[in-house]
């Protein structure tokens, strides 16, 4: 009687466990293809994962899941040796049509399997099953609904980028970060660690490029000390680095989750904390202090002297360290926002333009870019940089990524070049994302806003190319400056939740994407996100405070 009463109460649940999974069918990025069947698998202890012994990646990801299952249901997952015993299997074969990325899950009554070409199929097939499981039930009984995905992604870039010159994150913090992107199939960090405001990198042959170059000094009254709690009353120094000790395990990290992290060392303006450490790498020579935040002209930023042979044996010997930690393809060299009324006063600057033949300040810095690339092409790696690059000619084999709208990618495609397109509107995330504008908000903040819905209608072929064209669009990415973001708190809010609005763009087949559908689908990440220290993304909420004051 007790066995048939147990029975009865396992049917009862299951059955309200399936009506729970038809909610909770909300996988963000929205699989190329779902098929649903009527029944649903129970999980409950004792729980086995098979995964071929002789694949360390493959045995390395399904102590990934073991871990998540645990956190999330509170089940003791543990190995299995044989597939037809096991609950979950992990299965790396040769499967058509998936590519690198693409993977299978099938739940049925046999349990739970995950089948891919490569481990990086593998580990996105485990994020779309952890999304199926609800948010948080520990010591229950899962049900999981029978069903077949079939995915792979449209983008092979599908990227985020940080900017810790402005605000440093630990490194604690940065892997978070990572968790986050890695979660909802992200595949690039790029990581901006040079800016005026900071240098974040340990070179060793360059001590003083952290030693000087990573702290600024803040004073009452500036933007970025209000945005602080707790803080002195007096002037301070502020700022922080990554030795490269700490930098080689974030890239390892990372490349466990499938992220490839791109770093990106600013050139050659935004250089101020580089000069403000070696004075004579500028045209003039002269001190000068590393910028506080929006403190000093915004349209001085230092550059790098384009006359000074120093100035290139100091970015060769910087980048030789850069790319002995980044074992990436691209290093991110900016080329931005460079102010040229230096070089124009600079009789090196102006002898290096005759001696090259150059017309003007433009084309100087198109043979700055040049040489770095030749130096990074020499190193068997590729430049990338920010539109700017463009002007006074494109150097050879560099890729473009299209900041300022979509005209510069638009061009470099034309060009047959390669091309991200990040524009700022909509994805800089570090603008407003307010549906609804106040009479309280500055009219600055009328032209800063990038909301939800402008993120998930964003599609990066522009009508203007050709099809030929479009293929050298490799995707897209959204970028965070920090100017005004000083805590992983704020970090958070300007993230999500419009990051996962761009995985599912950069994912998902266009025709898949359906505002509503993904609107829908937010309210469970919401809750899976929000639950608080026993969510498996551990993404939210931050926990760190990461002001450091000396």
């Amino acid at each position: 009687m007790k066995k048939t009463c147990l029975s009865l109460f396992l049917l009862l649940l299951a059955a309200c466990f399936n009506s729970l999974g038809a909610q909770q069918l909300a996988i963000i990025p929205e699989p190329v293809k779902t098929e649903r069947f009527k029944g649903s698998f129970l999980l409950s202890d004792p729980v086995k994962i098979y995964a071929d012994a002789k694949d360390s990646l493959i045995r390395l990801h399904a102590d990934y899941l073991s871990a998540a299952l645990k956190t999330v249901t509170g089940l003791e997952p543990g190995r299995s040796d044989q597939k037809s015993r096991a609950q979950f299997r992990l299965l790396k074969g040769k499967f058509a049509g998936l590519g690198e990325e693409g993977y299978l899950l099938n739940i049925d009554a046999s349990g739970i399997s995950i089948s891919a070409n490569t481990g990086k199929g593998i580990f996105y097939g485990i994020q779309s099953l952890l999304q199926l499981l609800p948010a948080y039930q520990n010591n229950a009984i899962i049900s999981l609904p029978y069903l077949k995905v079939t995915d792979y992604p449209r983008f092979g870039w599908r990227g985020m980028m940080l900017d810790v010159s402005r605000h440093f994150f630990s490194a604690e913090a940065v892997k978070r970060y990572i968790d986050l992107l890695a979660a909802y199939k992200m595949n690039v960090f790029h990581w901006h660690l040079s800016d005026s405001e900071g240098w974040r990198l340990e070179i060793k042959k360059y001590p003083k490029l952290t030693r000087v170059g990573a702290w600024r000094k803040e004073v009452p009254g500036s933007v970025f000390y209000r945005n602080h709690q707790a803080l002195p009353a007096d002037t301070f120094n502020y700022g922080g680095y990554y030795t490269q000790s700490e930098a080689r395990e974030i890239v390892h990290y990372a490349s466990l989750r499938n992220i490839t992290v791109i770093p990106e060392i600013d050139m050659p303006g935004h250089s101020d904390a580089a000069i403000a450490a070696y004075p004579g790498l500028s045209c003039s020579g002269l001190a000068q202090p590393v910028r506080s935040s929006f403190g000093g002209d915004p349209n001085a930023l230092a550059n790098y002297c384009a006359g000074k042979e120093e100035s290139f044996q100091f970015l060769e010997g910087v980048l030789s360290e850069v790319i002995d930690i980044f074992p990436s393809a691209y290093i991110h060299i900016g080329g931005d926002e460079v102010n040229k009324t230096s070089w124009k006063n600079c009789s090196a600057c102006q002898q290096r333009i005759k001696n090259q033949g150059l017309k003007d300040e433009h084309e100087l810095q198109s043979y700055f870019i040049s040489r770095i690339g030749r130096f990074l092409q020499s190193k068997d790696r590729k430049l990338i940089g920010w539109d700017e690059i463009l002007e006074g000619g494109l150097p050879g084999g560099a890729t473009v990524m299209s900041w300022r709208g979509e005209s510069g990618g638009i061009k470099a495609a034309r060009m047959h070049r390669t091309v991200v397109m990040t524009p700022v509107k909509p994805l800089y995330f570090n603008r407003y994302q307010a549906d609804t504008l106040t009479v309280q908000q500055p009219l600055a903040a009328r032209f800063s806003i990038n909301t939800l819905k402008d993120v998930y209608q964003y599609r990066p072929i522009p009508k203007e190319l050709s099809s030929t064209e479009a293929s050298f669009v490799l995707g897209a990415q959204g970028c965070l400056w920090t100017e005004f973001i000083s805590s992983e708190n704020d970090l958070e809010r300007m993230v999500l939740p419009r990051m996962l609005a761009l995985s599912e763009v950069l994912w998902s087949k266009e025709q898949s994407l359906n505002w509503n559908k993904f609107n829908n689908k937010l309210y469970f990440h919401a809750k899976r996100l929000g639950a608080e220290g026993k969510n498996i993304f551990s993404g939210v909420p931050f926990l760190y405070n990461n002001i450091e004051v000396r």
